[in-house]
């Protein structure tokens, strides 16, 4: 289970991976979260939002890891451009509903991720990759 997500705006992968050991906070606007895992999260949603399997997905590797080890600590990640133009065409009901299943699946799994905390984390993220489409920047997950 990770301590600290925090989703950010790049412009680009290279950007993105320098701060793999620190974090986004000093070179870019972020969204924190915490004590939920990240990666099974963006397929869980591009699953909701986009369609496919999580097999599907994972097989075909989403989410594309930028730098750093998922065994070796801190972790940075780039969304998908299938779920970022998901969340940012999404109205806020899609959302809503997204964050309602995923919800129910993290139950099923044994965690527990309240409906209207999900609520806040994909409205945010959607916030977020909008402000970054229209600065021309993709949106990167770092995980400590």
């Amino acid at each position: 289970m990770s301590i600290i997500v925090e989703f950010f705006a790049a412009p680009d992968d290279a950007s993105a991976a320098s701060v793999v050991r620190t974090g986004p906070r000093r070179a870019f606007a972020s969204l924190s979260f915490g004590n939920f895992d990240p990666e099974e999260a963006v397929v869980a949603w591009e699953c909701l939002l986009v369609g496919g399997s999580f097999e599907g997905l994972v097989e075909a590797g989403e989410p594309r890891t930028v730098a750093g080890q998922d065994d070796d600590g801190c972790v940075v990640f780039a969304i998908s451009p299938h779920l970022s133009t998901a969340l940012a065409e999404a109205e806020r009901s899609e959302l809503e509903d997204a964050a309602a299943a995923w919800s129910a699946q993290c139950a099923e799994d044994g965690e527990t991720i309240d409906v209207e905390i999900a609520e806040v984390i994909l409205n945010d993220l959607a916030a977020l990759v909008v402000s970054a489409r229209l600065q021309g920047r993709r949106v990167y997950c770092w995980v400590a």
